[in-house]
């Protein structure tokens, strides 16, 4: 794993439950990663964000982006929370206890309520909020608060959700310079 100040972010252990952080992840100043946290190969986590499995597990699968000032979040003995491969989470979002699919879009200020589904290819548009036990199917646009099913992606713009995935990967190879601090883990 690398980052940029080491003495800028921290990674804590909560009752013997110590984060698994893959050694190509990426991890800006400011992020607070605690407990039962796994990261898959080319995760991204960016500035301030706060990824806290203290009372359930969070796995994040490979080329994840955790953009700026989000918040990751769980519920005792309830509800998990796993980010399936590609997905962009947008800034200040709040994810809690649900379930993304690969290659979502979550835009910025959106919130995940616990249980919720988010189905493959999707996007959750700015600002939206998915209440509890919503179950969204694949390459679906949902907006508003509550959040609603707008429409269906085309094959265009589901391109576009890899491409956002693929972009957020090379953003945090080049943070891999020689000014950052390998962890060694």
């Amino acid at each position: 794993m690398k980052c940029i100040n080491p003495r800028s972010i921290s990674i804590i252990s909560y009752k013997d439950m110590q984060p698994k952080i893959n050694r190509s992840v990426f991890i800006a100043d400011g992020v607070r990663i605690i407990g039962d946290v796994e990261h898959g190969e080319g995760v991204t986590v960016w500035f301030n964000s706060v990824i806290r499995g203290d009372v359930n597990s969070i796995k994040i699968g490979p080329n994840c982006n955790i953009q700026d000032n989000s918040c990751l979040h769980v519920e005792h003995q309830k509800y998990s929370l796993v980010l399936e491969e590609g997905i962009t989470v947008g800034h200040s979002v709040t994810l809690h206890g649900c379930y993304l699919e690969h290659h979502c879009l979550i835009g910025m200020g959106a919130t995940i309520l616990n249980g919720a589904r988010i189905g493959a290819e999707s996007i959750v548009g700015a600002g939206a909020l998915v209440p509890e036990g919503m179950v969204i199917p694949a390459r679906s646009v949902v907006i508003g608060c509550p959040a609603k099913i707008r429409r269906n992606l085309s094959e265009e713009q589901v391109l576009l959700l890899y491409e956002s995935a693929e972009r957020y990967r090379q953003y945090g190879l080049n943070y891999y310079d020689s000014t950052l601090l390998d962890l060694g883990n």
